[in-house]
């Protein structure tokens, strides 16, 4: 894709005609149609222009992509480096860092974290043909000549009242036509549709051969509510979840057939506490049992309950009682001083999960922070910074935490 099509912006930013000659009144109408009555929570609508939310990530307008990059603080104002780094971590948190996609065809290429995806998508569809699709046993109801199954009387009140010599029946059928294999093909034919790479083109068509038995399906949310896997079919898993992300975020363009909008973006504060978790996992399991989202009730009244749920909890293996707590923040703390409100949920975590210590970890390189609360069991909480990119302005491999626990050590 020519880089004049590609429009780069950081998180919170606000686009404009006046800020950006790439951003045509055009793409701004496009925008304004897929925001809708309802709203989208990737951007808000302001004069001439949209502001964009938490959300990062890449929206394909017809052939001009707009990439919403994350930014800590205004100590790197590099777009290409941001860039990068956001591309390493989707790799991370999407579990596909051994993605046949090279770095250097990400350099080259203006659009690839919207490539990435796609790519992936393809991956997974070719392995599930490759492996045959899945058939199941689905209703079917139809006017035959013969009886088949049994007679479903509304239709052949409805529909043979005069033709004596039909039958409206209702049986079973087992074949590949079903809401699984309908949701792919879907998702393929929408990917034919919109500009991507020709390779990835020429892969989604070559798909598209093994779904042309396959019927089509009426995309909204709860239909993917409705799929449930078993063992046959979870190796659909991995498609589904991206099939869900492109087609709920799809949005063609009826009128004039050449603009859709797709938007593959991402919650930031959801990304950073997904990247952090992974790598602790990887960094201090063998010390550490890491559980991710542990929710526990503090409050009931009869079947209403209430809960708090840290990001991250941490019990050591040794069979001691000094769990640590850890949440994210994807921001950059005033001063570098916590806010009132993160200490207070800290210290309400604390209590709930009999932990001693807390850290509250912001993305940055910044000089750590701790201290004590005032009560009588002194239980404390630390403000620690997780710098992301190395001295070549790429995502760092490596991330130690021993240090960060040290000083966030029950005494």
């Amino acid at each position: 894709m020519p880089e004049e099509k590609n429009i780069r912006v950081f998180e919170h930013e606000r686009l404009t005609k006046s800020s950006e000659s790439k951003f045509t009144d055009k793409i701004f109408g496009q925008l304004e149609k897929y925001h809708g009555i309802k709203g989208t929570p990737y951007f808000s609508l302001i004069y001439k222009g949209v502001k964009f939310n938490q959300y990062v990530g890449v929206i394909q307008v017809g052939d001009t992509t707009i990439e919403v990059l994350p930014k800590t603080d205004k100590s790197t104002e590099n777009k290409s480096t941001w860039r990068r780094v956001l591309i390493q971590i989707l790799r991370v948190t999407s579990g596909i860092e051994a993605s046949a996609t090279s770095e250097s065809n990400l350099r080259l290429r203006s659009n690839s974290i919207f490539d990435l995806y796609i790519e992936l998508f393809i991956k997974e569809c070719e392995k599930i043909t490759h492996q045959g699709l899945v058939k199941k046993y689905r209703k079917v109801q139809e006017n035959q000549t013969a009886l088949k199954g049994r007679l479903h009387l509304p239709g052949q009140i409805r529909d043979n009242i005069i033709h004596k010599e039909r039958f409206h029946v209702e049986y079973s059928k087992y074949d590949q036509n079903h809401l699984i294999n309908q949701v792919l093909r879907k998702t393929l034919s929408v990917l034919t549709r919109i500009p991507i790479r020709l390779d990835l083109r020429s892969r989604v068509r070559r798909q598209l051969l093994y779904f042309e038995d396959i019927g089509d399906c009426a995309i909204y949310e709860q239909i993917f509510n409705n799929i449930h896997l078993n063992r046959k079919t979870d190796r659909y898993s991995k498609a589904l979840v991206i099939a869900r992300l492109i087609l709920l975020n799809y949005h063609p363009d009826i009128s004039r057939g050449a603009n859709h909008v797709l938007a593959l973006m991402f919650d930031m504060n959801q990304l950073w506490e997904r990247f952090i978790t992974k790598i602790i996992r990887k960094d201090l399991s063998d010390r550490y049992q890491v559980k991710a989202q542990n929710k526990m009730a503090f409050w009931q009244s009869g079947n209403i309950s209430r809960g708090l749920k840290p990001d991250i909890l941490l019990i050591p293996k040794d069979g001691s009682d000094k769990k640590i707590v850890i949440d994210t923040k994807w921001k950059t703390p005033k001063n570098q001083t916590p806010s009132d409100q993160d200490l207070r949920q800290i210290f309400a975590y604390n209590k709930l999960f009999g932990s001693r210590k807390g850290i509250l970890l912001y993305p940055g390189n910044k000089p750590p922070l701790s201290g004590n609360y005032t009560t009588e069991g002194y239980e404390g909480c630390s403000s620690e910074f997780v710098n992301l990119i190395d001295s070549s302005g790429h995502l760092k491999h490596v991330f130690d935490f021993s240090f960060m626990l040290e000083r966030s050590k029950v005494t």
